[in-house]
């Protein structure tokens, strides 16, 4: 047992080109265009960055579709990991 992989925060590099083959699956099924979503992406990281510091790097926004009793509805998924929390 590798002690070090057990205690390692950071994913490798399988689990992340698994996860960004995830992402673009879902945005794929979702309904908003690849620039109407860097739209949002970039938004949302501009005023989280106001009170947080983020890592960049590490980045999930998607749009996934669920159900629920009205049938199908869009759900925007972020996963945005913070390095920080600035003091105000």
């Amino acid at each position: 047992m590798n002690l070090f992989k057990l205690f390692s925060s950071r994913p490798s590099p399988k689990q992340v080109a698994k996860d960004r083959l995830k992402l673009i699956l879902i945005h794929d099924r979702g309904e908003l265009s690849k620039e109407t979503l860097d739209k949002i992406k970039l938004e949302i990281l501009e005023v989280l960055s106001k009170y947080i510091e983020i890592d960049e790097e590490d980045i999930d926004i998607a749009v996934t579709k669920s159900s629920n009793i009205e049938g199908e509805t869009p759900s925007l998924i972020a996963n945005i990991p913070i390095k920080n929390l600035r003091g105000r």
